[in-house]
């Protein structure tokens, strides 16, 4: 993992598809996470999006094994490592770091409410200091609507000046514009700053940020990566106008299994609706108003297979 200023750059939290028995399907999965490196991708794998706190350690550790068993480049790869034990952090972010993975994606400890930036400091580096290996890149990982535990600029700075080779980015879901722009204004400079939606990538780029990881890169990856590539070009504000009306479509619904029941409609392979409970398929109705509000943009996941 070596430490590199990343600009222009989209990753998804990929989807995770279960078979009948609600066990990862690894094919699938080594199939879909291909068709989105294809598409200028990369795989920020095991992340919200992914059902990632669904999933044991060793599903994880099989599936990252997995993919890089079928070629899929491991530098493409920051895979989510954080968990509430330090031990699991630790065990899946060393398998990242010995497959070669880009970095890894790392939540905080979600459990505890009002925890204090100390502990988080302790925490965070309890697992770079038990890893112990100087190719370790840490993404932080922002997303206090669903964590409801935030980092604060104070406790990155800290963690930046503590590990320097180490801390590399954080992916900011908060939602709000100025937090992320805060961000970059104060770190752009040293560490890479994505935000965790498209509808903000082109001011995200403009700022000096590092592009996005989104759920909606799982089934628009190649727009959106276009854009990433190309967003000094004329007409990207229309771009990212389009971009973000597809978005909205699917922030009608709820996300997971909006992109599951996408993938599975328009990939033309039913498996994909599944979920682990205790998320639930989207009913025919909603499925029925999803792919209508789709068809009505024109969208379309070509080359997608099963």
């Amino acid at each position: 993992m070596n430490q590199v200023h990343r600009s222009g750059q989209v990753w998804s939290p990929v989807i995770t598809p279960f078979g009948p028995d609600l066990k990862p399907d690894a094919d699938r999965f080594a199939n879909h996470c291909r068709w989105l490196v294809e598409n200028h991708v990369g795989l920020a794998m095991f992340g919200t999006n992914s059902e990632a706190t669904s999933l044991s350690v060793p599903e994880k550790r099989a599936l990252l094994e997995s993919l890089v068993e079928e070629g899929i480049p491991a530098e493409r790869m920051m895979p989510g490592t954080g968990h509430c034990a330090v031990g699991d952090t630790v065990e899946l972010t060393r398998d990242a770091v010995n497959h070669g993975c880009a970095g890894v994606l790392m939540l905080p400890p979600f459990y505890y409410k009002g925890v204090s930036d100390e502990g988080l400091f302790r925490y965070f580096s309890e697992v770079i200091q038990r890893v112990g290996d100087e190719r370790l890149r840490v993404y932080l990982y922002h997303i206090p609507p669903v964590s409801q535990v935030p980092l604060g600029l104070s406790l990155i700075e800290r963690l930046l000046k503590a590990y320097p080779q180490t801390i590399a980015g954080i992916k900011d879901s908060a939602g709000d514009w100025a937090n992320t722009q805060a961000l970059i204004e104060a770190l752009g400079g040293d560490i890479d700053v994505y935000s965790g939606s498209e509808h903000f990538l082109l001011r995200n780029l403009m700022a000096g940020g590092a592009g996005c990881i989104s759920a909606t890169a799982n089934v628009n990856p190649g727009p959106i990566a276009s854009l990433a590539a190309r967003w000094q070009d004329a007409g990207a504000e229309q771009q990212q106008a389009g971009l973000s009306e597809l978005r909205r479509v699917f922030e009608q619904f709820p996300m997971i299994p909006a992109l599951k029941s996408a993938t599975a409609l328009y990939g033309g392979d039913a498996a994909w609706h599944r979920l682990r409970p205790p998320l639930v398929e989207m009913d025919a109705q909603q499925q029925k108003a999803l792919s209508s509000a789709l068809d009505q943009l024109g969208f379309e996941m070509p080359g997608h297979r099963a």
